[in-house]
């Protein structure tokens, strides 16, 4: 993910993330959990929206760093929205959860699983940025639930070459998806807070010319500039 948000953040790259790489599979998908510090009253993103529209320039959410998931995840849900919050990118999420924890912060599109340690230390819950709930936090709604079509998901997956043979890709992305299947790799996920994404390599494709569009055009919306 953090590949195809930098092709709409660093435009004269020399290389094209799309043309120039050729898709092999899908590995991982992992939600973010939006936390909310216990002096926010909110307790739904509803009353969480009407709160940070209430206190304008009030609502702070920070991030590992400018252009993250995390960020990117908070600029959707400002852009789908309305509601006034002000981005405080942070070295790391180690210390943007520290700040959270600590009121320096009032909300965070938490990545897993540094978002475990927030919810063992009090913060709130209010949802998951993916288009389902969380096999771990079941009782936790979506954001789409309340703001439909918002959908933010951590993917990784393995990428080759462009000149690489169609043979080479095909026999990786069967043994990729083979081992996907597998127990272990499951409940390594699982730990993480994230479920294996087996694809086939045109799927794959599809999913990063998607995400490097819909990035882009955030981040023109939100005039995000690298730091």
């Amino acid at each position: 993910m953090s590949n195809a948000i930098g092709a709409a953040l660093f435009p004269r790259l020399k290389f094209d993330f799309v043309r120039d790489i050729a898709p092999v599979a899908g590995s991982v998908r992992l939600p973010l959990i939006l936390l909310v510090n216990p002096t926010v009253p909110a307790r739904t993103v509803p009353d969480f929206i009407a709160y940070a529209k209430a206190n304008s320039g009030k609502i702070n959410f920070p991030s590992a760093e400018v252009g993250s998931s995390e960020h990117m995840a908070g600029e959707l849900f400002k852009m789908m929205s309305g509601a006034d919050m002000l981005h405080v990118p942070f070295r790391g999420g180690a210390q943007a959860i520290t700040a959270l924890i600590a009121g320096q912060v009032q909300a965070y599109f938490c990545a897993t699983p540094t978002s475990f340690s927030g919810i063992k230390a009090g913060m709130r819950a209010l949802a998951v940025t993916t288009a389902t709930r969380w096999e771990s936090l079941p009782d936790v709604p979506t954001v789409g639930e309340t703001l439909p079509g918002y959908e933010v998901s951590v993917w990784f997956g393995i990428g080759a070459p462009r000149d690489t043979p169609v043979e080479i890709i095909n026999k990786l992305n069967t043994e990729i998806n083979a081992g996907l299947r597998e127990a272990d790799f499951k409940k390594r996920f699982a730990d993480l807070g994230g479920v294996p994404m087996p694809t086939t390599p045109v799927e794959f494709g599809r999913l990063i010319a998607a995400e490097t569009e819909r990035w882009a055009k955030v981040a023109r919306a939100a005039n995000i500039k690298p730091e």
